[in-house]
């Protein structure tokens, strides 16, 4: 494969988690990363934000009692929603991007 079409892969991992949290970018993640260190990295990264905002929509959803969980909830949405955007572009640009705010656990 060209270095084209681990770009391309990369940033599929992020675009299809629109339509599979899980199981898309898994497929993608787990058949290709021996192939590539950059699915490799983005592999990595997208399981390591994905366990990481699910993390904070856990603690927010506990804050809605409090209500600022509300506002929370629709923070964090809109910001996962672009985090996912930005690295799905920096992918296809060839870029090793790493997510701020995440635990670093795979």
């Amino acid at each position: 494969m060209e270095e084209r079409d681990y770009r391309m892969l990369a940033m599929l991992i992020y675009l299809i988690s629109f339509f599979t949290a899980f199981i898309g970018p898994l497929l993608i993640w787990l058949l290709k990363k021996d192939d590539s260190d950059f699915i490799d990295h983005h592999g990595r990264e997208y399981f390591n934000f994905l366990i990481s905002i699910t993390v904070y929509f856990i603690i927010s959803g506990i804050l809605v009692l409090l209500v600022i969980g509300i506002f929370l909830l629709i923070a964090l949405s809109i910001a996962a929603f672009i985090f996912t955007i930005i690295a799905a572009v920096k992918a296809y640009d060839g870029e090793y991007y790493r997510f701020p705010f995440i635990f670093r656990i795979l």
